[in-house]
């Protein structure tokens, strides 16, 4: 036993009894978000190389989240789909989703063309393939057809075990059109079924808000064991520094500055405001390296942060750990070709870079938002364009520092088009949005919430528990309609 190794998880332990303490105290759960991923930083640097102990923290809550992805994907959307109440609204609230994620994925890719050839992004890199072994990739290179048909279901039950997502969202939707197809012409004979989807939804959302409560400790412990990492292999970082800081130059531009003007222009919200309330998926995504994985946590902001309702912000926001995905669709592929064809000297045409821009919008359909996409999806586009995959194996050194920029990106993006989508149906709760609750506060007053809609209610009172979707909790952070007459609960 490495005595570093035991000193690294006992100064772990005692700066996560500190974030304990100061969530007693009621600090927003952004700042102590923030707290801990610099308090993380500081430990991986000064432990380089002695996070063993500490990275199993981490990993416990990636798999908490994976975990609870499937269950909130499949009640999330049969859920949405049983409150829509219509067909014709499954069909504007879908296609817009579709519509929305994509094309916040097509700003991506032109962003990213243009900042690399802009660079001149692998220019001067005089890029060596020869001679790299690339059967690594063999088994992740499949062509559009095998990806196509691998979006429909052969065995759910393996699919939900093993996170694929695409076919399990198809799955759900066959079941909640059926649902909503029976539901127009019976619908006391599907009560039972909508019944028991709102139950379920109670009961998985609630799952969701205990794993959410633990974010600020599992981004502690990733932070620290990613920083010792890096810190010890920095070296081997800076023949692709230019390619990682255009990385994180698009990255951070599309996440803030894209969908800025977006927000603005086709939401009418502060960006500023809109950004301080979803800051802890964008952290929680820059750590996990999984769109999947923090979709709990974007799922419950978006509710009771950004008020989109939970119809919406559990159909788009689960739609985009799918599809879209501008950080591993569009913003890396696009900039490894261009990086390939500047550092190797080959010719490109406009042709060559238009069909680079349609390829980052086909493969963006049916991306996993865990990690390592990016690697799978730029050697897709790699090989049809008939670029050199090699270039990915000399990427790989870089990739999950990039991994980190990418995958808030694709949150973000996400965020912004379930947001943008409540608001072109008319349904995003500005009242929410303007409200300054803490996540944190709000995990805490939903047991509140629960306990009084179980007790009985006095026939001498005209007051109930009320609830603003459906009669139910929504999530792990239920909002009462009359938050002035809450009262508060004290964290045990």
């Amino acid at each position: 036993m490495n005595i570093w190794d035991v000193a690294a998880l006992a100064v772990t332990i005692g700066l996560a009894a500190g974030i304990f303490s100061l969530h007693r105290r009621k600090v927003n759960f952004s700042v102590l978000t923030f707290i801990a991923l610099f308090v993380g930083i500081a430990v991986g640097i000064v432990f380089r190389g002695h996070t063993d102990y500490i990275q199993p923290i981490g990993r416990v809550y990636v798999n908490l989240l994976l975990t609870i992805v499937a269950p909130l994907i499949i009640v999330s959307i049969l859920s949405s789909i049983v409150s829509l109440g219509s067909i014709s609204q499954l069909k504007t609230i879908g296609g817009r989703s579709l519509g929305w994620l994509l094309w916040l994925n097509l700003i991506a890719i032109f962003l990213s063309l243009g900042v690399a050839l802009q660079m001149g992004l692998g220019k001067g890199a005089d890029l060596a393939t020869a001679g790299i072994d690339t059967r690594s990739l063999d088994t992740i290179r499949k062509p559009f057809s095998e990806v196509f048909i691998g979006f429909f279901p052969t065995n759910v039950v393996n699919d939900i075990a093993n996170d694929n997502i695409i076919p399990i969202i198809v799955f759900t939707i066959l079941i909640a059109v059926a649902y909503a197809l029976v539901a127009e012409r019976a619908p006391r004979k599907v009560e039972p079924f909508k019944r028991l989807v709102e139950a379920l939804r109670e009961i998985i959302y609630r799952a969701v808000g205990f794993i959410i409560a633990l974010t600020p400790y599992a981004v502690l412990a990733l932070t620290s064991s990613f920083a010792s990492s890096v810190s010890g292999n920095a070296s081997q970082l800076w023949a692709l520094f230019a390619l990682l800081a255009a990385t994180f130059i698009v990255c951070f531009t599309d996440a803030f500055i894209v969908n800025a003007v977006v927000l603005k222009v086709s939401a009418r919200l502060s960006p500023v405001a809109f950004f301080r309330k979803i800051a802890p998926a964008q952290l929680a995504a820059f750590t996990t390296q999984s769109s999947a994985g923090t979709l709990p946590l974007t799922t419950t902001l978006l509710r009771n942060r950004v008020g989109v309702p939970a119809e919406i912000a559990g159909f788009t926001a689960p739609l985009g750990t799918t599809i879209g995905m501008p950080g591993c669709a569009g913003v890396w592929p696009i900039l490894l070709a261009v990086y390939a064809v500047n550092g190797l000297g080959i010719p490109y045409g406009f042709g060559d870079y238009a069909l680079l821009v349609v390829l980052g919008l086909v493969v963006s359909v049916g991306t996993a938002g865990v990690p390592g996409t990016a690697t799978v999806t730029a050697t897709t586009v790699m090989a049809a364009a008939g670029l050199p995959i090699e270039v990915v194996i000399l990427t790989l050194p870089i990739s999950a520092v990039a991994d980190m920029a990418r995958t808030m990106t694709n949150v973000t993006a996400a965020a912004v088009a379930a947001t943008v989508v409540a608001r072109k149906e008319h349904k995003l709760d500005d009242t929410v949005f303007a409200s300054e609750s803490s996540a944190f506060d709000l995990v805490v007053e939903d047991v509140a919430d629960t306990e009084r809609s179980s007790a009985p209610i006095d026939s001498n009172t005209d007051e109930a528990p009320a609830f603003p979707y459906g009669g139910v909790p929504i999530g792990a952070c239920g909002l009462d309609s009359k938050p002035a007459r809450r009262e508060r609960v004290p964290v045990a």
